[in-house]
């Protein structure tokens, strides 16, 4: 099995998320792919891999684990943890937007246009601008950083959302998570009080400064400036 790279203009996507975390190179400097393997290894070898027949670098396993050559810290090889200020006026940024569209759509379906006092009335009203609300602050947030780890408000302020485990930008699945848990109770039951407790648990937390919704998502959130 060849473990040469990709010629350029093959076509094949990149491997790795340009923000991943990369383990440092082998001691004694040089490369796996330097000496070539002096003979097949057997089928079902342990060893069958790019590295031939010898065991690949660091001694294998987790390179994040307490044994790896990260020492068992997440956040060894990851830009600085961001400022909780920022986050807090990137997020209030985010909510501002995407708040005017919802109430443009407030009014263009009519969720809006009761004014009477009946209790029926009023509960329809409240429930339709909940859940376009819900819908859009929750796609915003997972189509966003789920492509570049950012939102409009990050981008502003350099700030990225990143897998604590090895930095990358967070799959779809796990962005989801991450944007209901911070907006299915503000649409719903408690609005700005459930996200200022959510986010503002980042200025409290050590040693990762993580919002109750990065927390879930196992996320963090780290400076790119």
């Amino acid at each position: 099995m060849s473990s040469e790279p990709p010629p350029p203009g093959s076509g094949q996507p990149p491997d790795e998320d340009p923000f991943k975390k990369q383990p440092p190179p082998a001691e004694g400097g040089g490369s796996p792919y330097d000496t070539p393997p002096s003979s097949t290894p057997p089928q079902g070898s342990p060893y069958d891999s790019p590295y031939g027949n010898q065991p690949p670098p660091h001694g294998g396993g987790d390179p994040y684990g307490p044994g790896g050559p990260y020492g068992g810290d997440p956040l060894a090889g990851m830009p600085p943890l961001a400022d909780s200020g920022k986050r807090t006026v990137a997020r209030i940024i985010d909510m501002i937007l995407v708040g005017i569209v919802v109430w443009l759509l407030t009014l263009a379906f009519g969720v809006d246009e009761y004014t009477l006092n009946a209790d029926k009335m009023e509960y329809s009203r409240g429930f339709g601008q909940a859940v376009i609300a819900a819908v859009l602050y929750v796609g915003y947030d997972t189509v966003m950083i789920s492509r570049s780890g950012q939102t409009l408000g990050k981008k502003l302020f350099k700030l990225r959302v990143a897998n604590l485990d090895n930095g990358s930008t967070p799959s779809v699945q796990t962005t989801l998570v991450r944007s209901l848990v911070l907006w299915i109770p503000f649409a719903f039951c408690c609005a700005c009080i459930w996200t200022a407790i959510a986010g503002g648990w980042s200025f409290f937390d050590k040693p990762y400064k993580q919002g109750l919704h990065d927390k879930a998502a196992k996320t963090v959130v780290v400076s790119t400036g």
